[in-house]
């Protein structure tokens, strides 16, 4: 019998909450399809540039310390909410900041409001929808930040052209409002569950909790090589041999929409695990990362769409491998996991950059596929990748591959 009638009620209900995380993951990297035009409007380089998505998102690890364990004692509901409305105005602020240095102020704000609903998130799609339609609940939330990530980049990439980039980054403002008004309405609560005080030795368990280190690692090393990689691939293809213009090289990041293969990356999750899941998508990014670095256009496109497919399911399986960690404490696991991802993120960043100065896109994809490197020993060690699961995983790369 088809759980599809339950699957769609169920999406009916998680669509406030979707509606949201794509509003405010919008802002997140509104900055990163427009770095170049960033850099001749401040006089910056590019390093410092990025620097615009990386203060964001060093202040969105930082406040994930607040807003985790916050959630668990206001609840999930309340937290999404008051998040989504405290950003509209640092995100009005952004287009209005006379300096380089009040933008990176501007931005920093944004990224304190984050948390909020980007790492309650997680909690909150487990607590509230995880038995509706199990693993698939993750994934819909993946496709969603996607939704919201393709909005804030091509979207700003293409209003920046017409009509400015103070004006395309304003705009923004009005997705947090309105999905703001939007939830208080109707989002659902999560269950009631019992609330324990917070321990230090709770804490203590769950950075000792293996499978979520694992999970973190490997989250963390998918997180930095494509927030690095998706940074410089604009000033790559301004510069020969393609010599685009800014709003065609712009519409790179509708290879997002990949992401909308985030439920069918949970329903694995599922059925295999989210370890050999985790793995496939470390590998896939691996090898697209690698074949970007020839100058045929259709390889670099074939190259970065693989590498975005696998970023979306090791993602999708590292936050599946974060939600089943902590029982009543998943508002502080859910805070361990990112804190350290957008901490890695933030550097992703910055110091690319650095190695798209010196070196060009191979120093990008070096220190990409250097980080992947990481996460594959930790699934490998820290947690515990059993041999039939890596077995399982190499079969599913390979599939993915040739298109068995």
């Amino acid at each position: 019998m088809s759980d599809q009638p339950g699957t769609e009620s169920a999406l009916r209900v998680m669509s406030p909450f979707l509606f949201g995380a794509a509003g405010m993951f919008a802002t997140m990297y509104s900055t990163q399809a427009i770095l170049p035009e960033l850099g001749q409007a401040f006089r910056v380089r590019p390093a410092q540039a990025g620097l615009s998505i990386s203060v964001l998102i060093v202040a969105l690890a930082a406040g994930a310390w607040l807003w985790g364990p916050l959630s668990d004692r206001i609840g999930r509901r309340r937290s999404l909410i008051l998040s989504s409305g405290l950003l509209v105005l640092p995100t009005i602020g952004v287009a209005l900041v006379p300096t380089f240095g009040a933008l990176l102020a501007a931005r920093g704000l944004q990224g304190l409001c984050m948390p909020g609903l980007l790492t309650v998130g997680v909690p909150y799609v487990a607590d509230a929808f995880g038995e509706r339609i199990g693993a698939k609940a993750m994934g819909y939330y993946v496709a969603s930040l996607v939704a919201g990530g393709l909005v804030g980049r091509v979207g700003v990439a293409l209003l920046t052209s017409a009509i400015g980039w103070r004006a395309a980054l304003g705009a923004l403002a009005l997705l947090p409002l309105a999905a703001t008004l939007v939830m208080r309405r109707t989002l659902p609560p999560e269950p009631a569950v019992e609330r324990t005080p917070r321990r230090r030795g709770a804490l203590r368990a769950l950075l000792r909790d293996r499978q979520l280190l694992a999970a973190t690692l490997a989250g963390c090393s998918l997180f930095f090589g494509f927030v690095g990689a998706f940074s410089f691939i604009d000033f790559r293809l301004e510069r020969p041999p393609f010599s685009f213009p800014p709003e065609i090289t712009s519409l790179v990041f509708c290879l997002w929409l990949l992401g909308a293969l985030g439920p069918t990356a949970g329903r694995l999750s599922g059925r295999i695990g989210w370890r050999p899941v985790a793995f496939t998508g470390l590998a896939l990014s691996c090898v697209g990362l690698l074949l970007s670095l020839t100058s045929s256009l259709p390889l670099v496109g074939i190259g970065l769409g693989l590498f975005a497919l696998g970023n979306f399911a090791g993602v999708t399986a590292t936050q599946l491998g974060v939600a089943a960690c902590g029982g009543r404490n998943r508002g502080s696991a859910s805070a361990i996991y990112y804190s350290a991802y957008y901490l890695a993120g933030g550097l992703g960043g910055f110091v690319p950059g650095l190695a798209w100065q010196a070196w060009g896109w191979n120093g990008v994809v070096l220190m990409a596929v250097g980080g992947f490197g990481l996460g594959l020993i930790a699934l490998s060690t820290i947690g515990a990748l059993k041999a039939r699961d890596l077995r399982g995983a190499l079969a599913l790369s390979f599939g993915v591959l040739t298109g068995r």
